[in-house]
């Protein structure tokens, strides 16, 4: 899951942890114009549970470096040129993004590769604490907002910008559905009968896709930054190391597995966050979304319940690494507690879903 770019923590490990900054400053004097000027200083950036991800300054500028994460790291997962590629595509377009700077594939460098990109001046929107800080009327718009800034991504012509390569829309789906399910196995803590259970209930559900186009793969408050200024508006939407060419949906799924209701159960992860007062409701999310990107959306529950299950395995495998000691910074100690709720969650929701092939 991702980082905040607003605050650095000081944690237990050193906040430099993996990052060798004389050979950082070797790199970036040969690689960035002008190279660094003085020490480099580095800082973990609190809230990640994914990419490790630090500030780093030199006497004159600031950037953000994004790396995998430590110990073992599942195939096609962490992908650091993935999330150089499409910033660095969307660039000009209306999906707000830092400005990609340097991607380093050479991994004798900081022992895996990784990229600068632009510190963005935003405030960090994705827990309840940071949330009940802005006006109820700000919390609306920024929900909206962030159903506007999805329906631009999905609007993105991916060959227009130099993305056309970037994915197989064709049988995404059921490419999704084998590889969570691959991951599943290769990261698994405990036995969980129900996972089994969901993708049978999946594969027999799984829809005809209509809407290709670029898909972020994590939507949700805690992976954009709002404006300063005026905290109803998405200045920078991060963490797109799951980007590809796929069915559209499957964000929307997601967003709305992170979007908490009254008399639901809630997500673990955000812990009611847009159960606060002025955010939208999932209905009000998904109509937005669906009147700016001018389509009838169908009926959505199969990509909800496939993002629960999605969500539940990369929560799994942080779990495995934390467990192994993997993991820079704090945040992690309750991950594995997360991953049975939101599997059950899927489970209910397909029960009692209209779709009949979820509920058999």
């Amino acid at each position: 899951m991702t980082t905040s770019h607003a605050e650095a923590d000081t944690h237990d490990r050193e906040d430099s942890a993996g990052v060798d900054l004389t050979a950082l400053a070797k790199y970036l004097n040969g690689a960035l114009e002008g190279g660094v000027t003085g020490d480099l200083a580095v800082s973990l950036i609190s809230g990640g549970r994914s990419n490790p991800t630090y500030r780093v300054a030199d006497a004159d500028r600031t950037w953000v470096l994004r790396r995998p994460p430590y110990g073992h790291v599942l195939p096609s997962a962490h992908d650091m040129k993935r999330e150089f590629t499409v910033i660095s595509g969307l660039a000009g377009t209306a999906v707000p993004v830092p400005e990609a700077v340097l991607l380093c594939e050479d991994k004798d460098v900081l022992g895996a590769s990784f990229y600068l990109m632009e510190l963005v001046d935003g405030m960090p929107v994705g827990t309840v604490e940071q949330a009940s800080a802005l006006t109820p009327d700000d919390r609306r718009r920024l929900g909206l907002d962030l159903a506007d800034t999805l329906a631009d991504l999905h609007s993105v012509d991916p060959d227009a910008v130099g993305l056309g390569s970037f994915g197989r829309p064709d049988g995404y789906l059921e490419r999704q559905l084998d590889r969570w399910s691959r991951q599943w196995e290769a990261s698994r803590t405990t036995d969980r009968p129900e996972v089994s259970v969901l993708l049978d209930k999946l594969r027999r559900a799984l829809p005809t896709s209509h809407f290709p186009g670029i898909v972020h793969g994590d939507v949700k408050l805690d992976n954009v930054l709002a404006s300063r200024g005026d905290a109803g508006k998405i200045v920078a939407v991060l963490d797109w190391e799951m980007a590809t060419l796929g069915d559209t949906l499957a964000d929307v799924g997601i967003m709305l597995s992170f979007w908490d209701q009254p008399g639901a159960v809630d997500n673990p992860v955000t812990k009611g966050l847009a159960r606060l007062d002025g955010f939208p409701t999932r209905a009000e999310l998904l109509d937005r979304y669906a009147t700016q990107r001018g389509i009838d959306i169908p009926d959505i529950d199969w990509y909800t319940v496939f993002a629960d299950f999605k969500i539940a395995v990369i929560l799994e495998g942080i779990n495995a690494r934390h467990a192994q000691g993997d993991t820079v910074g704090g945040g992690f100690d309750d991950v594995g507690d997360m991953v049975g709720p939101l599997l059950h969650r899927a489970l209910d929701l397909a029960a009692a879903s209209p779709v009949s092939e979820l509920r058999r």
